[in-house]
């Protein structure tokens, strides 16, 4: 075998990546904010900080795994990945009080697709314009041998600011608070090796519709965005200030893994299971005998965010959170005890206390 004489031959097409990068550049740019101070191309990204007393930075970095596979498997969604890596990243951010200033982006893959890396950038920039937050920079790598062919990594990095007065910790947190579960539209960012070891065993199960998924395709579940709440949850801070405790991004680990993490000792949440879940829940549960153990620490369950409140302001955060355009409502509240979350069985929705 005759060894490759250049970098193409090698597998690394520098001139098409130049091309694709050059055909997104206005695009980019669209999501610009006046606090955007270089352009397209430099070496860092440079954006103009807020005029805050004692501001604070707070970043996250995140992928949206294998969700690509359901993607490439499908041959569709590529611009709810897309959506999917800000909608994550701000979210992340957003619990503790930020307000997003700007993006990052990674692409890694084995081999550029243009028509794919197209869709995924119209994606991101739509939902960052959605938002109000600037994609200043980011990396396209093409990497074979590192990645497969056909494999796509996405990753995006949130940087937002918050006044350390107004940060949200979770250490307000108290016995009596009440728990506002926020619905999602499916499985969002996690989850996927599971279900995707579940639903598409054979290569014709991602098109199979599916009764119970009201005649929708496994990929078209599948595929349903990652929910942005960030926009809505930082209304609530500004609207009721300290009555909103904490707040948690149902992610990895399900509601136990990641509603503990806002917990202060002494603190245990009561989670009753009292909403219904999206279809695709089920499918998984029956199909995989998955049991509810693996259920809750696998998959977000149908609940996307999870707010804390005090017990006098449940009603108005919900109003609040209903003009828009989330489905909230009362999921348990916060007891006395060992830190930590607890399951319960489900039952009728909670009502909240009136302001």
């Amino acid at each position: 075998m005759t060894p490759p004489r250049s970098y193409r031959q090698a597998g690394v097409d520098i001139a098409a990546k130049e091309g694709m990068l050059a055909r997104v550049r206005e695009r980019i740019r669209s999501t610009f904010t006046p606090a955007v101070l270089g352009d397209v191309g430099h070496f860092g990204g440079v954006v103009e900080l807020p005029a805050l007393e004692q501001g604070a930075l707070v970043c996250s970095i995140d992928g949206v795994g294998t969700k690509t596979k359901v993607a490439a498997m499908a041959g569709r969604g590529w611009e709810v990945i897309g959506h999917d890596a800000v909608a994550h990243g701000l979210n992340d951010i957003a619990v503790q009080g930020a307000r997003p200033l700007c993006f990052l982006d990674y692409l890694g893959t084995a081999r550029l697709e243009p028509e794919v890396f197209a869709a995924v950038l119209a994606g991101m920039c739509e939902a960052c314009r959605r938002y109000g937050v600037a994609l200043i920079g980011g990396e396209t790598a093409e990497m074979p041998g590192v990645y497969g062919e056909g494999e796509l990594d996405v990753v995006g990095c949130a940087i937002g600011v918050v006044e350390r007065s107004r940060l949200v910790s979770g250490q307000a947190v108290r016995p009596g608070d009440v728990l506002l579960g926020l619905q999602a539209e499916g499985l969002h960012t996690n989850g996927y090796t599971l279900a995707r070891a579940v639903l598409l065993q054979q290569p014709g199960d991602v098109h199979r519709a599916e009764p119970l998924l009201g005649g929708r395709t496994r990929a078209e579940a599948l595929l349903a965005p990652h929910r942005c709440y960030a926009p809505a949850l930082l209304e609530l801070f500004e609207r009721l200030g300290g009555e909103i405790t904490a707040a948690a991004h149902i992610t990895g680990g399900g509601i136990p893994g990641n509603l503990v993490r806002v917990l202060p000792e002494g603190c245990r949440a009561v989670v009753r299971r009292c909403w219904q879940p999206p279809p695709i829940f089920e499918l998984l549960r029956t199909l995989g005998e998955l049991d509810d153990d693996e259920m809750a620490r696998t998959f977000n369950l149908g609940i996307g965010m999870v707010v804390i409140v005090r017990p006098e302001a449940a009603a108005a955060a919900c109003e609040l959170l209903a003009a828009r355009g989330e489905r909230a409502l009362v999921i348990g509240e916060i007891t006395a005890g060992e830190r930590g979350v607890e399951l319960r069985a489900g039952g009728p929705p909670l009502a909240p206390a009136s302001g």
